[in-house]
Parts: C-alpha cells; structure tokens; sequence
C-alpha cells in the first residue's frame, strides 16, 4: 500500500493540525515540527508528510506530488487550485479584512489597494461596484498607507494587534478563515479508503471538541 502525502504549511497551522491528527489517534512523532527536515516518514501510519510555505500547500496538492494537505481558506480563495476541499478543521480561525488609517476616506479616482491577496481583493471590490488599483506585496502589508503606497491594505487579521500597533484601523470584513483540508482529484479516486479514513476521523475529532 503506497505512503498517504500530506502536504502541511509551516507554522501555528501545522501545530494545530498536527495536534488534531493526534487527538484522532494517529500516533505522529512529538518532534515533527522541531525537525529541519522538509520531508517526513511516519511508516507506523503509513504517511508522509511536506513541510511548505503556506501558499505552496494547495499548488503540491494540484499536482498530485502531495495527495492531500492542509490550507487556508485565504489561499483557497486566492490560489483558486484544481483540488477538492474535504472538509473545514475549525483550526486557525482569522479573517480578511480591509484596513487603513483612521479617519481617512477612499481616493475618488483609483485608489490604490495594498495586498497579498489581489484576486480577493479585485473580486472584493469589483463586487461593491468600486474601481480601485491593486498593489501586490508579499510582506509587511501595514507598512504600505503609512508611507503613501496605497489608501487601504487587504490583509488577514488574526487579533488585530499588528494593525493596532501600527496606527490602523478595520473598515470592512471581506470573508472568515479558517483552516480546511484539501486532496488532489486523482488521489481522492485511487486513494478513496485512506482519505476517507482519515476525514471520519478528523470529523469525530472536530464534533467531539465543539461539544467540549
């Protein structure tokens, strides 16, 4: 029976997945996210897992090298990847948002948007009826209203903190976020008794917790 792949972002949503795939009863080594490692075997559960960056996750699965994996919503939305989204893990709850300076209204002509997300945020805007310019980043998305970049950033907001201590404030909330898991098409038909396994799995587990 060949390895079930699992591709995993790097991070408090690997921390979180990976405790609930314990808390399912799958026996994954303690050190797991310790490990420098890129790739690891867990031949006592017959799988192996990737470790990527976030946005890369839905992108393994897409192209089979992985045959399923963990992804935000946000880069659901985003990526728009060939996969199947199986089931939401209820892990790593935050949401999008528009934010900027306080008090400050949107540039009549063109106002310029800030983001990592800028098929979101076109669709976002698009949807209200509002032309604006997107401004891809890849990083430190508060910094661009502050220097005159842009009149508002589309950005995940966990606590609101980050834009706190930044001097921003939330306009508008685009969409929730949480963590969901994903397969790649062909995976899910030649793999089905696996996959299938470990969703029943996961379900009991998120429906046991929420009852908590």
């Amino acid at each position: 029976m060949s390895m079930l792949t699992i591709a995993m972002p790097k991070g408090r949503i690997f921390e979180e997945a990976a405790a609930l795939m314990q808390e399912a009863g799958y026996q994954l080594p303690p050190e797991l996210d310790e490990s420098r490692k890129l790739i690891i075997e867990v031949p006592e559960e017959n799988m192996r897992f990737f470790l990527a960056k976030p946005m890369d996750v839905a992108t393994y699965v897409e192209h089979g090298v992985a045959d399923i994996g963990i992804a935000g919503k946000d880069v659901l939305l985003e990526e728009e990847r060939d996969v199947y989204e199986l089931l939401d893990l209820k892990i790593s709850p935050c949401y999008l948002a528009v934010a900027g300076i306080p008090d400050t209204s949107l540039n009549e002509v063109a106002p310029k948007i800030a983001t990592k997300y800028p098929t979101v945020a076109s669709a976002y805007f698009r949807e209200k009826g509002e032309q604006v310019e997107i401004i891809k980043l890849n990083g430190s998305i508060e910094l661009a209203p502050l220097i005159g970049l842009s009149d508002r950033i589309v950005d995940i907001v966990s606590t609101g903190q980050t834009l706190r201590e930044n001097g921003l404030v939330e306009y508008e909330t685009i969409v929730g976020i949480t963590s969901r898991l994903i397969v790649n098409p062909v995976s899910y038909r030649m793999k089905n008794k696996e996959i299938s396994t470990l969703v029943s799995r996961l379900t009991d587990t998120i429906e046991e917790k929420a009852v908590q």
